[in-house]
């Protein structure tokens, strides 16, 4: 019978590295207290929900388990989410759906220096640190706005919609879905959607809202 690595006791596990075990040991009985703050704030979003009067429904992780697997679907979370709960139909449709995918990006940083590989401000040629403007807004648009840009003449000639990013001067460049188009001038943009600090994706495309 072959040895089974995760059936020995810890200790004979890392006999050979003494360190490691008595970190894991030290920190083992240790409370949960991150697990509690979830469980806590999870069953008061279930009672601010029912306190609305509509019907709210729960379920366990092996239930989700359960019907997921038992309507033969992949592990994603979006199916995971359709999958939730004794009200789980017995057929569930997901051909062709294309679930969008909601990230946090966040507004940009607040540094203003470009560093280098060792934390210390860029210098440019003539000595001087290389400092970011103080504003992130040029000629009414920021970095991540989804805007339609109508090129008469040009490399970039047409009509293009991606997520714009903007610099000081005149130029801009644009990343829509089938790739990224450079020094577009901002007279040729059209808003579409103003950034919020997120990003909005249908799975398996490469540029938002498109």
């Amino acid at each position: 019978m072959r040895d089974c690595y995760g059936c020995r006791p810890i200790e004979q596990f890392l006999q050979k590295k003494p360190d490691i075990l008595q970190r894991i040991k030290a920190i083992a009985k240790c409370p949960l207290k991150d697990a509690a703050a979830v469980n806590s704030t999870r069953w008061a979003l279930y009672h601010q929900l029912a306190a609305t009067g509509l019907p709210v429904e729960t379920g366990t992780g092996g239930m989700t388990k359960f019907n997921r697997t038992r309507l033969g679907l992949p592990k994603t979370h979006w199916l995971d989410a359709a999958s939730v709960g004794q009200s789980t139909p017995e057929n569930l449709i997901t051909r062709n759906i294309n679930p969008l995918v909601i990230k946090a990006t966040g507004h940009g940083r607040r540094q203003m220096a470009q560093i280098n590989k060792f934390g210390f401000p860029r210098r440019k040629k003539d000595g001087s640190h290389s400092v970011r403007k103080s504003t992130k807004e040029f000629h009414g648009f920021k970095t991540g706005d989804i805007v339609r840009a109508i090129v008469p003449t040009g490399k970039n000639q047409g009509t293009h919609i991606g997520r714009v990013t903007v610099r000081a001067g005149r130029v801009f460049d644009l990343t829509t879905a089938k790739g990224k188009l450079q020094s577009i001038n901002w007279k040729y943009f059209e808003p579409i959607w103003k950034a919020d600090g997120y990003t909005y994706v249908h799975k398996g495309k490469k540029c938002p809202l498109i």
